[in-house]
This record gives structure tokens, C-alpha cells and sequence, in this order.
């Protein structure tokens, strides 16, 4: 007591040595709440979007301290990996696979999987060659097999946000779910790729190592999928177990997002993919766990999530726009601005060429599997796809800064180059190419009110091929089904029957144990006491 009386008496002590980091974390404060209220009055044009003008706004601060320091600095904190890995990349992620419409999700998961995991390793290898190719032409200094290799990893991860915010997932539910759902696995595969690259003596590649390579990129890939599972499996055996709701609520939505998180730090724990196993930890949480709490509860934590999410979305993009100024980085390209502007554009290029590589050749294979011409991907929805993934982000500044600084600082010119390039190329694709957005959404794909769509008018034609054998033999009648050719019918079959064997092995297995829709604890008096008898 008589140190709390103390520290109370001298508030100097509290803040004496680091007043500074508490300005700098007060005036960052002021600038998330000034993104909040400016993105709400532009909410109604949607040429503007949060991540464009958090982006603008950090831009506006990094002058006026570029300004008031006299030219030392633009940005009030430190970038930091951990900030970012630890704090600001989870609740992203999760609230992605927690709120994920898991019906069309996993209805399209093979061209989810093909755009976001073998998309990504095609585009990091045309990146990876063409930066090679050009690049040790342009004299821009040091730069070995792994820093090619991962260039190409940083720039194959997308930032689909500014379509996602055009799209609506209502009147295009295959398009948006293919743009989003390739966007998860895509920063997902990113990450562990940049990582496998990290960890592996590049210096001397053969078939051996090459081998060796894809082994630990599936073993990562598959293991932290599992670990993500596991969690949110636990999390909703516990929750229907116990079920603190009768008693507090608190409890529940508090054990909720500790063990979302728990799982992110057990992946980064084992050198797993920590984005992988919260993404999934969200998709079970959301399908068992969520359904296992009380009503209130269930509409805090969907709130809380999303919450968490935006503020965390802004705050990377309002970085990244103070940081873009960071005069440290570049005075170390000032004597050759030419060399760097010529590296951004290059860099540009080969990301639009590496997505052209693999959207519309795995788009073709994706259309083979499917019978219904409504279900098939049509060229303007694959160049809406290609364009969605065309701007670049948080995910890529986070790899760039780990590959080519140390602590948010560097000292070598080839490195600079490549920071200033990653700003440059971030900056460009987010503002320019989220700006033409809407515009040319709207071209490819109008308003079904005006002109027809090639996506189905019926809710129902969206959900038959999920229902089960009865349903599907009930609505026989109402739809006209073309024969597919052996190729097709030998591709398509597994995708249709597996979900049926998962309703049933759900149903009678693991909704018993874990919860879910259906099967949620009957206590008399709770607050789900009143659903569960309507």
C-alpha cells in the first residue's frame, strides 16, 4: 500500500524515462480513432476504403513529423516484427476463418487450395526468375539465391481487401468466396514458403534438397491444419462440458479468444504455419464452439473478433504509410533513384505476369470439375480474380522487413533498394490499382438488376449440391443435369459425396461430442433456454 501511495504521489516515476513512447502511443490512438471517424464519412464513396486512407493519413503524419524533427524521422514507433506477427496478424486471420461462410468455403475448397497454394508457388517461382533475370543486371548490390527466392515468396502475398469491399457476396457467392478463400490460404502458403526458404541452405541446390524442400512445406502445411483443428475442437469440448454460461458469460467469450490465440502461439511454439492453424481454429470454433455459448455471448465474440480485426487492419496500414517515408531508408537510394525506380517497376510487372501464370491455366483445370455452367469460372471472373490479388500489403512489408533488415533498420544498398522497392510497390498497388476497383468490378461484372449474371439467381440451385441424397433426389425434377465426360465425372464425383459422408459422420459423431448447431446444452433457465424451445 505504501508503494502504491508512492508511485500515486509521483507520477514521474510511471513515466519519467519512457514519456515519449507514451506521446508516441497516445498521437498513434488519435490517428487510428481519426482512420475510424474520415473512413465512415467516405463510407458512402466507395472509391475510398479504410486500408487507402489509414495509408493516406499515415503518409500526412510521416511529413509533419519528417517536418517537426527536422528531417530524422517519420514515424512514431518502430517497426517490429513481433508487434506484427504476435499482436496484429492473429485477430486478422481468425476473425477470416471464424465469420468464413463455410458452406461455399469448402464447396470450392479444391480451387481455393489450387488458386492459394499452388498459385502462390507458381508466382513465387516466375517472380523469383524474372528478379533474378533483371535484377543482376542493375548493379543493386548483394544479393544470393535465398534473397530471390524469398523476393519472390514476399511479392506472391495478396491483399484482396479493396475487392472483397467492391464484391458482394450475396449476388457473386463463387467469386467472393474464391477471391477470399484464396486470399487466406494464399498468405498462408506465403509465410510458410518464406519461412521453408529461411530455413534451408539454398547455396548448393539438387533434386536431394529439392525433395527435401516440398517434404517440410507439406509437413507444415498439413501440421499446422491439424493443430488448428485440435484447438478448436478442445476449445468447444470444454465450453459444452462445463458450460459457464450458466454462471457467467465473461468466462465463456474470455476462454473463446484465449484459446483462438492459444493456438496461434502453439503453431509459432512447434515452427508451424501460425496462420494456417488460426484460420482453421476459426472455421471449427465457429461450426462447434460458437453454437455452445449463450446467446449474448455468441454476439459479443462475433463483435469482438470482427473489432479486433478492423483496428488491427488499420493500424498496419497507417504504419505503412508513416514508415513509407523513413528518410533513413532512403538516403541509402538517393544517389541511384533511377535504379530503384526502375526495381519497383519490374517488381510490378512480374507480379501481374506471375498471376496471369496461374489464374487462368488453373482456372481452365478448375472448370473440368465442374458440371454446372453456373459453377464454372468465366473469363471475366477469372480477370476479376486476377486483378484481386494484384495488390500487395501488411503480409508483404512484414516479410520484406524480416528478409532484408535487422530490427526495422538496414545498412546495405541492395537491401534499402529492396525495402524502398516493397513501400513503393505496396503504396502504388493499394492506392492506384484499389482505387480503379470499383470501376472496372463494376465493367466485368454488372448489377444483376440491370443485366443478367452468370452466377445463379436462386438461393436454392446454390445450396443442392450440399444436401443430402434426399434433397437431392426431391429436386431431381427441378434441374436440368448434363451428363459430364469420364474426365469430368471422374474429378467432380469425390467433391459432391464427400460433403455428404461429412454431414453424416458429423451428425452422428462429432456434434455429440463437441456441440454445434443442433446440440446445444440444455440448461434450465439459461439464455438459450428460449431458442431451444422455439
Amino acid at each position: 500500500m505504501a508503494l502504491a501511495l508512492e508511485v500515486l504521489t509521483k507520477p514521474g516515476a510511471i513515466v519519467g524515462s519512457d514519456h515519449s513512447s507514451v506521446v508516441s502511443i497516445n498521437l498513434f490512438v488519435a490517428l487510428l480513432c481519426a482512420c475510424i471517424i474520415i473512413g465512415h464519412l467516405l463510407e458512402e464513396n466507395r472509391w475510398m476504403n479504410e486500408s487507402i486512407t489509414a495509408l493516406a493519413i499515415g503518409l500526412c503524419t510521416g511529413v509533419v513529423i519528417l517536418l517537426t524533427t527536422g528531417g530524422k524521422s517519420s514515424h512514431l514507433l518502430v517497426f517490429s516484427e513481433d508487434l506484427f506477427f504476435i499482436y496484429l496478424l492473429p485477430p486478422i486471420i481468425f476473425n477470416a476463418g471464424f465469420q468464413v461462410k463455410k458452406k461455399q468455403f469448402f464447396r470450392n475448397f479444391m480451387t481455393i487450395v489450387l488458386f492459394g497454394a499452388v498459385g502462390t508457388l507458381i508466382s513465387t517461382g516466375v517472380i523469383s526468375i524474372g528478379a533474378m533475370h533483371f535484377f543482376k543486371k542493375m548493379n543493386i548490390g548483394s544479393l544470393d539465391i535465398g534473397d530471390y527466392l524469398a523476393i519472390g515468396a514476399i511479392f506472391s502475398a495478396t491483399d484482396s481487401v479493396c475487392t472483397l469491399q467492391v464484391l458482394n457476396q450475396d449476388e457473386t457467392p463463387l467469386l467472393y468466396s474464391l477471391v477470399f478463400g484464396e486470399g487466406v490460404v494464399n498468405d498462408a502458403t506465403s509465410v510458410v514458403l518464406f519461412n521453408a526458404i529461411q530455413s534451408f541452405d539454398l547455396s548448393h541446390i539438387n533434386s536431394s534438397v529439392a525433395m527435401q524442400f516440398f517434404g517440410n512445406f507439406l509437413n507444415l502445411f498439413i501440421s499446422s491444419t491439424i493443430l488448428g483443428v485440435l484447438s478448436g475442437l478442445l476449445s468447444a469440448y470444454i465450453i459444452k462440458k462445463l458450460y459457464f454460461g450458466r454462471r457467467s458469460t465473461d468466462r465463456e467469450v474470455a476462454l473463446m479468444i484465449l484459446m483462438a490465440y492459444l493456438s496461434y502461439m502453439l503453431a509459432e511454439l512447434f515452427y508451424l504455419s501460425a496462420i494456417l492453424t488460426v484460420f482453421f481454429c476459426g472455421i471449427v470454433m465457429s461450426h462447434y464452439t460458437w453454437h455452445n455459448v449463450t446467446e449474448s455471448s455468441r454476439v459479443t465474440t462475433k463483435h469482438a473478433f470482427a473489432t479486433l480485426s478492423f483496428v488491427s487492419e488499420i493500424f498496419i496500414f497507417l504504419y505503412v504509410g508513416m514508415d513509407a517515408l523513413d528518410i533513413e531508408k532512403w538516403k541509402l537510394v538517393s544517389h541511384s533513384p533511377g535504379t530503384s525506380a526502375g526495381v519497383s517497376a519490374i517488381l510490378l510487372g512480374l507480379v501481374m505476369v506471375g498471376r496471369a501464370a496461374f489464374v487462368f491455366s488453373l482456372s481452365f483445370l478448375s472448370n473440368l470439375t465442374k458440371n454446372s455452367s453456373c459453377e464454372k469460372i468465366d473469363i471475366k471472373q477469372q480477370v476479376t480474380i486476377w486483378w484481386a490479388g494484384l495488390m500487395r500489403g501488411a503480409v508483404s512489408m512484414a516479410l520484406a522487413y524480416n528478409q532484408f533488415t535487422n530490427s526495422g533498420y538496414t545498412q546495405l544498398r541492395g537491401s534499402a533498394i529492396m525495402i524502398t522497392s516493397t513501400i513503393t510497390v505496396v503504396l502504388f498497388s493499394t492506392v492506384v490499382f484499389g482505387l480503379m476497383t470499383k470501376p472496372i468490378v463494376r465493367i466485368l461484372l454488372p448489377s444483376p438488376n440491370h443485366t443478367s449474371s452468370s452466377e445463379p439467381s436462386s438461393p436454392k440451385s446454390l445450396i443442392v449440391p450440399l444436401l443430402n441424397g434426399q434433397d437431392l433426389e426431391d429436386n431431381k425434377g427441378s434441374y436440368d443435369v448434363s451428363y459430364p465426360t469420364s474426365l469430368r465425372m471422374l474429378l467432380s464425383t469425390p467433391s459432391l459425396t464427400v460433403h455428404h459422408y461429412w454431414r453424416d459422420f458429423d451428425d452422428a459423431f462429432m456434434r455429440p461430442v463437441f456441440g454445434g448447431r443442433g446440440f446445444v446444452p440444455f440448461i434450465p433457465g439459461s439464455p438459450t433456454e428460449g431458442s431451444l424451445l422455439q
